[in-house]
């Protein structure tokens, strides 16, 4: 399996590696009825990230395979098959042979020094999530980490670790203490942090020996999902349930904000799936400024009624004058 197609289940479920199976059990389900091609039909977007969603869960689910992805990262399958309990021919190396990660990196490197005229040649190594097996990360907190160096004189050695933020967190800025080696490092995350952006570490990468300066590193921010906000650009998302009679009459209602809960004036007639738009309580944006919370109004009707409120729906309906489906009348083939 070539990098570009390794796939991280754990932030595809938005959870950590550390979650347990109940964690994982949960975000699956949420996610699946998300994305289900029932509630989304037609959408083929959705269809590919519930088939997605429900590989992710299969993996995880499963403790065997679990491990086995945890330990070997995108080289999971082929220790699957090959039934690897030391030692595995994965793309023609034989890491097993090796001690350490390093031996490995190490005697890469001797056959690129030896390369005829000196060319220097580029190549990628990506450890399993957590580090485990022969060749140690050196790295704790990170969902896995790549690196690449080129073999000569001038080369530089940089690495990408994944680092997991609560939306509180990456709304608000945190600092993460990490270990790097046996280095403690205080990581400043600024406020607005955004999924996929990066906060570099200047001289915590790998040692290069050829130049005796350290590469980067480079931390690649995942917001784990929310249970009431939802992320999207500049702007958060949210829904918001009303009554019925709010619905008609209009009214003011109170709405979680990230600063707290702010009354918001319901407009007289509002639909089903309107939004109201709240300037300024949105993400941060880079510039300055914040962007814009949407409320998204649903109209929930009451389950249970009591016997005088039933007699007073009654003769709502009754007395109703508003057809809404009125102009289905002339609908035809």
């Amino acid at each position: 399996m070539a990098a570009t197609d390794f796939k991280d289940y754990y932030a595809i479920l938005g959870v950590s590696k550390s979650a347990s199976a109940d964690d994982i059990k949960r975000a699956y389900r949420k996610l699946a009825r998300k994305y289900h091609p029932d509630v989304n039909p037609g959408n083929n977007q959705a269809e590919a990230r519930f088939k997605e969603v429900s590989e992710a869960y299969e993996i995880l689910s499963d403790s065997e395979k679990r491990q086995k992805y945890d330990q070997f990262g995108r080289y999971w399958k082929q220790a699957s098959q090959s039934g690897y309990q030391g030692s595995a021919d994965f793309g023609g190396f034989d890491f097993g042979a090796y001690g350490s990660f390093e031996d490995f990196i190490n005697e890469l490197l001797g056959r690129f020094g030896n390369a005829p005229g000196g060319s220097s040649q580029t190549y990628t190594y990506r450890t399993s999530p957590g580090g485990s097996s022969g060749f140690s990360s050196g790295f704790s907190g990170f969902d896995n980490f790549s690196t690449t160096r080129t073999a000569s004189k001038s080369a530089s050695l940089d690495q990408e670790a994944n680092i997991s933020l609560s939306l509180s967190e990456a709304f608000q800025g945190t600092q993460k203490r990490l270990r790097i080696g046996s280095e403690l490092v205080d990581v400043r995350i600024p406020a607005g942090a955004r999924p996929g952006s990066k906060v570099r570490l200047r001289g915590k990468g790998q040692f290069n020996s050829y130049t005796q300066q350290r590469g980067d590193v480079y931390l690649l921010v995942n917001i784990l999902s929310h249970n009431f906000f939802q992320f999207e650009g500049d702007n958060l998302i949210c829904e918001v349930p009303i009554t019925p009679d709010e619905a008609v009459l209009g009214g003011k209602i109170d709405v979680p904000t990230p600063d707290g809960t702010v009354t918001v004036n319901v407009p007289a007639g509002i639909r089903s799936g309107q939004s109201l738009r709240l300037r300024s309580k949105g993400w941060p944006k880079s510039k300055g400024g914040r962007g814009d919370q949407l409320v998204k109004v649903v109209i929930a009707p009451p389950k249970d009624l009591t016997a005088q409120e039933r007699v007073l729906y009654e003769k709502i309906r009754d007395q109703r004058s508003y057809d809404p489906r009125s102009h289905l009348q002339n609908i035809r083939l």
